[in-house]
């Protein structure tokens, strides 16, 4: 071979090994990340191709799909939208996905390793192949009355059931709502749909059982009364706590009054000052713990930690925090709820329902089981204990004061005849000036099985701000009393 031939001969050699070289790096190096790529319509057009798989309320499907014209062969619908969004998200083919329709778009697709097999199988046997299955935690009764409860109040606002025994969320609502089937498809007007609730100053996509943190207000004096039993600062439930009301807040010449007019709060016992919420007794009994051994039975609770996102994949929540540092006054106003403390109604939920299961703290988890097309079990979620939070004996004593609370204080709202009730109220003040805004209603509960154990606590938030009701008329108790006891019947009778 002559040499001019050699150097094209040389010279087309290299360019195929460039090929070589180029295919492979796009091919092994480079795929995922084209694959992810939101301008590659390929993906798009083959992740539409075919059905998607469900998410399982109570046995039953909450979602679907539907052929449409088109590129996209299928898109998602949504039964009783609105009242699932906080726990579908939405998966839409202009949009992307959120929540559990994001977190388990894998295999809800069809995409995920443990399909692969079964996606085989469906090319050989030429079968249409669909996404995997997730099975909620949901409990569609529970979950019917706490959407319900805060749409008839027609409030911005959150509720979430626990089941306190292994962690199940048996309801998560959230509201003003918004229906995912609305803007699933790729057409202009639905593009423009989502705009408008993207835009909405009421903010119908934000999940606020999960999402948002608010001052928890006076439901947070269950953990403060927890804190002050577990660490020796009150022994005896029934005895003078000797805080005067008013309360003057220490190098302060604050006072802090009470909101129940004619109760017997001055120098009352811890359990008279939960039954008629005695701002004065826990904010001495906060002071008397102090920042740090009251951040720790917090932090045992939940609080300024990423649980959610770490330990279990299921629940992406906002950390809700107990501060790092604060002065004695501070520290004071966290035994109340306010201050700078703020948590997420997801949070006190596993407040009260770690006090109902004898100071056991399950992990939260939304998703039971995961399932191939055939029903075959890909992941079962186990019950995972988060913390021993407080004593056995220190939890019985909280139950005892709020049941208390429920039989002859302030919580009688979520009274069930028959059944063991344990609840606390709370009124949140808020704003720049801590008073600008009208107050947030909470209100936190948990029921008892005739064996003491107990198959669901609750917590309820309701923003009243845009309700058209007297701001003396804004109350933990009548406002979100209610709800919760409408959840806890739900889940005894079942």
């Amino acid at each position: 071979m002559n040499r001019p031939l050699r150097h094209i001969a040389v010279f087309c050699g290299v360019l195929v090994l460039a090929l070589l070289v180029r295919v492979t790096w796009v091919q092994f190096v480079q795929g995922e990340e084209l694959s992810n790529d939101p301008n590659n319509r390929r993906v798009k057009i083959e992740a539409f191709s075919y059905p998607r798989g469900n998410i399982i309320v109570g046995g039953k499907p909450v979602t679907g799909s539907v052929a449409t014209s088109g590129d996209f062969k299928y898109k998602r619908t949504y039964k009783n939208g609105p009242m699932y969004a906080p726990v579908t998200g939405f998966a839409s083919q202009a949009q992307g996905t959120s929540f559990l329709e994001g977190i388990y778009n894998k295999v809800l697709s069809g995409k995920d390793d443990r399909l692969a097999l079964k996606n085989a199988k469906d090319i050989l046997t030429g079968e249409k192949p669909r996404g995997g299955d997730v099975i909620t935690t949901i409990d569609p009764k529970a979950q019917k009355a706490a959407y319900k409860g805060l749409t008839d109040l027609n409030a911005k606002g959150a509720v979430v059931a626990l089941d306190p025994r292994d962690g199940r969320v048996l309801a998560l609502a959230s509201t003003p709502s918004y229906d995912p089937s609305l803007f699933t498809g790729i057409s202009n007007a639905e593009g423009r749909k989502f705009k408008e609730l993207d835009a909405d100053k009421s903010k119908p996509l934000s999940n606020r059982a999960l999402r948002e943190t608010y001052a928890p207000g006076s439901t947070f004096k269950i953990l403060t009364a927890a804190a002050a039993l577990e660490h020796g600062v009150v022994s005896d439930i029934n005895a003078s706590s000797g805080a005067p009301a008013p309360y003057q807040l220490p190098q302060s010449t604050t006072k802090v009054g009470n909101d129940v007019a004619g109760a017997p709060c001055d120098k009352a016992s811890l359990k008279t000052g939960m039954q008629w919420s005695c701002n004065n007794v826990f904010l001495d009994a906060a002071l008397k713990v102090g920042k740090d051994k009251m951040r720790e039975t917090a932090e045992k609770f939940g609080f300024n930690d990423n649980v959610y996102d770490e330990d279990l994949g299921d629940l992406l929540a906002t950390k809700s925090l107990y501060p790092a540092k604060l002065d004695k006054p501070q520290t004071a106003l966290t035994g109340m709820g306010q201050g700078s403390l703020t948590s997420t109604p997801m949070q006190m939920a596993m407040v009260a329902a770690g006090l109902a299961n004898d100071g056991k703290v399950m992990m939260p988890h939304l998703v039971d089981e995961v399932r191939g097309s055939d029903l075959s079990t890909i992941e079962k979620t186990e019950p995972k204990m988060m913390s021993q939070a407080v004593s056995a004996d220190t939890a019985k004593k909280v139950q005892e004061m709020m049941e208390y609370t429920v039989n002859e204080g302030t919580a009688e709202k979520a009274a069930i005849d028959g059944v063991t009730v344990g609840g606390k109220t709370g009124t949140a003040q808020h704003g720049a000036n801590v008073n600008d805004e009208r107050p947030y209603a909470w209100f936190v509960s948990y029921a008892k099985q005739s064996d003491g154990s107990s198959p669901v606590a609750v917590a309820v938030f309701v923003d009243p701000k845009d309700m058209n009701i007297p701001r003396e008329e804004i109350a933990g108790g009548k406002l979100g009393g209610p709800i919760a006891k409408s959840v806890m019947e739900a889940v005894l009778k079942k």
